[in-house]
């Protein structure tokens, strides 16, 4: 009996994180969304998350099926009435969609200003004056990427375009389970010996999903406990993971 290999991930924020990711990513006015190109973008995530078999909360299901009814209802032709002066404005199909994510920004903003204000809070210290008896010099402090985890499933879903891994090489695969501790050591040995950083398409040399899987959740959990981080020059370019210096 072949059993499920599922995995839940808590770095998953919700569709309005994804939908507002892909407008930024994409460039575009929030006030006009163009709902066949974010449509098509977002069940390009949804499926690289089904290939994975991640557990995909409900509500990113309901985002999809609104989306596309969003779509459906802005391809019907429309009919042409005479408007009078005192006849009721139409609603856009996307205004109410529009408004959630402008709340929904807002209140991300607001978030992401406060945690730079705990940030800069957590780096004042007060002591009483003492007499240094030699020079400490420090090491710069070592910024954390810009990353987020759509891009890395974004990276992931081009790499499977790439190597054309979205269907098996073998009728018989020979089920072999993968520590993920293990895992996060052979990845975290092969960045530290790429002073340069590694691509993050090397990390995956095995086109079984087994090992696609562990190896994506390995790279996260060794990104959270802050032992590598991961680049990206531009938008669009490749991703590159680096050791954190010690």
């Amino acid at each position: 009996m072949n059993q499920a290999y599922q995995v839940k991930i808590d770095a998953f924020e919700g569709p309005l994180d994804l939908l507002l990711h892909l407008i930024n990513q994409y460039e575009i006015d929030i006030y006009d969304i163009p709902v066949a190109q974010i449509t098509k973008q977002y069940m390009d995530y949804i499926h690289t998350m089904q290939y994975l078999e991640l557990n995909i909360a409900s509500e990113y299901l309901v985002m999809a099926s609104t989306l596309v009814a969003i779509k459906s209802q802005m391809l019907l032709p429309k009919q042409e009435m005479e408007v009078e002066d005192d006849e009721e404005y139409i609603d856009d199909p996307r205004e109410e969609l529009m408004q959630r994510l402008i709340e929904y920004r807002k209140f991300k903003e607001a978030a992401e200003s406060f945690k730079d204000k705990e940030m800069e809070a957590n780096q004042l210290f007060t002591r009483p004056p003492v007499i240094f008896k030699e020079l400490i010099l420090e090491k710069a402090p070592i910024t954390k990427g810009d990353i987020s985890i759509y891009d890395m499933l974004g990276a992931l879903g081009k790499m499977f375009e790439r190597k054309k891994w979205n269907k098996p090489h073998d009728t018989t695969v020979q089920r072999e389970d993968i520590p993920i501790e293990k895992r996060m050591q052979n990845i975290l040995h092969k960045v530290r010996k790429s002073k340069n950083g590694i691509a993050f398409d090397q990390l995956f040399p095995y086109p079984t999903r087994t090992h696609i899987v562990v190896t994506f959740i390995a790279i996260l959990e060794l990104m959270k406990s802050k032992e590598i981080y991961c680049k990206q020059v531009k938008h669009f370019d490749a991703l590159y993971i680096y050791c954190m210096e010690e």
